[in-house]
């Protein structure tokens, strides 16, 4: 009686959960319909992914000719709300070189874990130590989705979590619709904004040029938000990079008259 009733509870709380599920997911849906701004859509993917214990989650454009994720065209974004010290490593050690999650995307129509590239036979010892390092700044398991564009183009979006358990198949399942819808909501904004479209800037990216802005270097920007030097100028030179400036005061410049920013 008592094993009875122990798997009538599990499969009641497992309903629960799948019910619960499919309500965030609609509301995520709900959310984003008609939004046309990419931040405001990121951030919501972001908010989405929490209901499955991802707190880091990329997204990234590549070409056909291309192995790094990087803007294609100008209706693309690469977007990350990964630990900035891990963002610091990627660049600086050009990891797009030996990004397994890059090699493995391009030949998978579905998402699939990370755990799996890891354990193929395929995967070479510099692949596995790209995952090893990524642990080591707490993004221990992942899910990653291809994208592919009917152009030749491919999109990535990745979700990460602390947790070294496997995604469950239901998870998997929604994060790869999600994904899936983000994207298409991306394209559509662009396509309808044109080549006009304001620069889209992380949350962290926003911090460092606004106190750009207000004329702090980068080691007392680096004091203020609590990261190194290093980091600060990793941001700033990526607002650089997408405001298409040369210098950190003209992006600061460009940043508050496209109004991303505020003072």
């Amino acid at each position: 009686m008592s094993d009875r009733f122990l798997s009538a509870s599990r499969m009641h709380c497992h309903d629960a959960a799948s019910e619960a599920f499919a309500v965030e997911f609609g509301r995520f849906l709900d959310q984003t319909d008609g939004v046309r701004n990419p931040d405001r859509l990121f951030c919501l993917l972001s908010t989405f992914a929490l209901n499955f214990d991802c707190p880091w989650i990329a997204y990234g454009c590549l070409t056909p000719d291309k192995r790094a994720l990087k803007p294609v065209r100008g209706d693309a974004k690469v977007m990350l709300q990964y630990p900035d010290e891990w963002q610091e490593r990627y660049c600086k050690m050009s990891y797009e070189t030996i990004d397994p999650i890059i090699r493995t995307s391009r030949t998978r129509a579905c998402a699939f874990r990370w755990s799996e590239v890891y354990n193929d036979a395929s995967t070479t010892d510099d692949e596995r130590r790209f995952f090893d390092e990524a642990a080591t700044f707490g993004m221990n398991s992942g899910v990653s989705v291809p994208l592919h564009d009917p152009d030749g183009s491919l999109a990535i979006m990745n979700f990460a979590q602390a947790g070294e358990g496997e995604f469950a198949n239901r998870t998997i399942n929604y994060l790869q619709l999600a994904a899936l819808h983000f994207h298409l909501r991306l394209a559509k904004s662009a396509n309808s904004s044109g080549s006009g479209e304001t620069p889209a800037l992380s949350p962290r990216e926003k911090e460092c040029i606004v106190w750009t802005a207000k004329g702090k270097s980068s080691w007392e920007i680096g004091m203020i938000l609590g990261i190194s030097t290093n980091t600060v100028n990793f941001h700033i030179k990526n607002v650089m990079r997408k405001t298409d400036t040369g210098s950190r005061t003209a992006a600061a410049i460009k940043a508050l008259r496209a109004r991303i920013i505020e003072l």
